[in-house]
């Protein structure tokens, strides 16, 4: 049965676990958060959701110690409390599950999760007891990792499942997790999803942020809505659709998701790919796109769908045929010389890869494109803010301040700005790995609609995604990826869940895929 089908609830829960009341956090003249009050009930899950700078994850970071409030008072179980620090908080009952990996990357699994809180045998720290724990958790939590690997080599989903061990570690009276499966497979998403219940079924107070609203009318029993860094109102859980949901977060009606289909393009490819193979990743990989034509590329985590572009534009070992930009042959691949041919990237870990964040918006902004506004060797500070001002209104990015650095924006406006920062280039080929990941269904819809113009303004655009119904909304062609193989390329009615879903898991298509996965979805409820 999917982790997304509602169980029976336990009844309404009695105790408060913890109690924050008038809670608002300033930094400076400019005010975050305003007047929060919530009560945090034992044996709950309490979501909490937001368009991205709604103020969510202040919230969680006022609660969890990491950051002390300007106005407001907190209580765990009607006794007043005061963090000075995260540990504080911790050691009162309270842990917070970063969306961002907060992680030593030179150490082990093990040795993260227990990193300040050492279990020792006599003088010695004992890594026979801590290996063993940590295998317990990681097998809880779903993760392929090992206790004695190295942190940093650990793919984005399976760091993420660290830390969510790492907080499972010592029993707590609330468990916050901020958008803790942003990055993480249908499966891992499963296993993560239970333990939530688990956790609620024994007495643990759960707050819940995500922008996967499905995610949030399965697990929740009461949801609170944040705007613009206020409290907009908590409702139990069953009276909100996800429409609902969502129409309070942006306070307004929302019109609909995707933009409309367009009309199939016979115009000749603008990139073609023969016979690529990408070195641990994809084989034998042949594809093209034209121009006003959305290729998606859809499959499960660990299918070889971003090691198949990587190896395309060059940052992994590979080897192809022959790929083809403007009709003109690549024959030396590297991301310059596909820059100067017209194809540009999107990489999925934008804060990792993608951004500088501790730069400001300007110099993130020009980065790739300094002669357009740097025709000399001198930097134009002056076509560089141009610039920005430009993009922030062009791609509606939402800052108090020019001078903020890209960290500090909210991830939906560094999507943004990423976007902005690639079609610097004026590329022919777009190629977004994962466009809406950890970014609000307000920042979604204004992330397809320019994937949309662009593409009706003549460019090509190749789309990487995990949500399927991403895929299905947004793409004209989608080619389906299993074992790092291109299993199925699925045009016109053929582009629905069932059939990209059973394709990416079967390799089967079409009418064929579409009765196989009713069939196994038929046997799994009979189950």
């Amino acid at each position: 049965m999917s982790a997304l089908v509602d169980i029976e609830r336990n009844p309404p829960p009695q105790q408060v676990a913890m109690r924050a009341e008038g809670l608002g956090k300033a930094y400076g003249p400019i005010t975050v958060l305003s007047d929060v009050t919530l009560d945090i009930m034992a044996g709950e899950v309490h979501a909490i959701i937001g368009e991205n700078g709604a103020g969510k994850s202040t919230l969680m970071k006022l609660l969890s110690g990491h950051v002390q409030p300007t106005t407001g008072r907190m209580f765990i179980e009607g006794n007043p409390v005061q963090f000075t620090d995260a540990v504080e908080a911790e050691a009162a009952g309270i842990v917070l599950v970063h969306q961002e990996i907060l992680l030593a990357p030179d150490l082990t699994v093990a040795q993260n999760l227990y990193l300040g809180r050492e279990l020792t045998r006599g003088w010695m720290v004992d890594d026979r007891a801590m290996n063993r724990r940590t295998a317990e958790l990681l097998a809880r939590v779903g993760s392929v990792a090992r206790p004695n690997d190295r942190v940093g080599d650990l793919p984005l989903a399976q760091r993420q499942l660290v830390q969510i061990a790492r907080a499972l570690l010592n029993e707590h009276k609330v468990v916050i997790l901020d958008e803790p499966t942003a990055v993480l497979a249908n499966d891992e998403v499963d296993a993560l999803l239970d333990i939530v219940r688990s956790l609620r079924a024994h007495g643990v107070a759960v707050l819940y942020i995500s922008h996967r609203l499905e995610e949030v009318e399965a697990l929740a029993d009461r949801i609170t809505v944040l705007r613009d860094g206020r409290m907009i109102g908590t409702w139990p859980a069953e009276n909100l659709s996800q429409r609902q949901m969502a129409e309070l977060m942006v306070g307004r009606e929302l019109d609909m998701l995707y933009p409309h289909k367009r009309e199939a393009t016979t115009a000749a490819p603008i990139l073609e790919v023969s016979d690529l193979e990408v070195e641990h990743g994809a084989w034998k990989a042949s594809f093209s796109v034209r121009p006003g034509e959305v290729l998606g590329i859809g499959g499960m985590i660990g299918s070889g769908r971003t090691e198949l572009i990587e190896g395309l534009i060059g940052l992994r070992p590979s080897t192809a045929a022959r790929v083809r930009v403007n009709g003109k042959d690549i024959a030396e691949r590297s991301v310059r010389s596909l820059m100067d041919a017209g194809l540009v990237y999107l990489t999925e870990d934008r804060k990792g890869k993608g951004l500088l964040l501790d730069e400001e918006l300007g110099p993130n902004l020009t980065l790739q494109a300094l002669d357009s506004v740097n025709p000399s060797t001198v930097l134009n500070r002056r076509a560089e803010m141009s610039a920005l001002k430009q993009a922030v209104s062009e791609y509606d990015i939402r800052v108090r301040s020019l001078t903020l650095t890209a960290g500090q924006l909210s991830g939906g406006n560094q999507q943004k700005l990423l976007l902005a920062k690639v079609m610097m280039t004026n590329p022919s080929v777009v190629i977004i790995d994962e466009p809406t990941r950890g970014i609000d269904i307000g920042n979604k819809s204004q992330i397809y609609d320019f994937i949309d113009k662009m593409v009706r303004e003549g460019k090509a655009c190749i789309v990487i995604s995990s949500e399927m119904q991403e895929l299905v909304g947004l793409a004209d062609r989608v080619l389906v990826m299993r074992n790092g193989r291109v299993v199925a390329e699925l045009t016109g009615d053929e582009i629905n869940e069932k059939t990209v879903i059973y394709a990416a898991t079967s390799g089967i298509r079409g009418t064929a895929g579409e009765e196989a996965y009713d069939n196994s979805d038929r046997i799994s409820r009979d189950r």
